[in-house]
């Protein structure tokens, strides 16, 4: 009888942290304005350390959320103000097996430090515009590489 109760109390705590992650989502993304974005936070080995998550746009921010964490505030930030682009890639050996395959890879700066972060390709013309979309009197972030290759 022990190792049913066993197996039921693994099996309720398994389904209580699913519904914690459900719950999470559904908190974080009530207002909107979500991507699916993938982040590489890991440069130790060539195409590895990419985390899979959900991108939120908030006025000059977009706020990166890793999918499966308990955690209600982002993992990462990435200000308008000092991000650039400086190239696009389409995912090349290890990485085509961790993301979708219409997915492109972006290498980013954020005042100054690289950042590469992965999205649809249908995505990449908001998340550009949004990049360039700023305020009145503010200065815009400008695009390192404008003459990219067809993703």
């Amino acid at each position: 009888m022990e190792i049913v109760e066993g197996i039921g109390i693994g099996v309720a705590v398994i389904l209580a942290a699913l519904l914690i992650l459900f719950v999470r989502r559904a908190l974080v993304t009530r207002s909107g304005g979500i991507i699916r974005l993938s982040v590489r936070v890991s440069t130790m080995l060539d195409g590895r350390g990419w985390s899979p998550g959900f991108g939120r746009f908030a006025g000059d921010e977009l706020r990166w959320y890793r999918m499966f964490s308990f955690a209600l505030r982002p993992k990462r930030v990435l200000s308008r103000k000092g991000l650039a682009v400086e190239r696009r890639r389409l995912p090349e050996g290890q990485e085509r097996l961790s993301m979708p395959a219409d997915w492109v890879i972006l290498r980013c700066t954020i005042h100054h430090a690289p950042v590469e972060i992965a999205m649809a390709r249908s995505t990449v013309t908001g998340f550009l515009s949004w990049l360039e979309a700023a305020p009145p009197g503010a200065v815009s972030p400008r695009m390192a590489s404008q003459d990219w290759p067809a993703a």
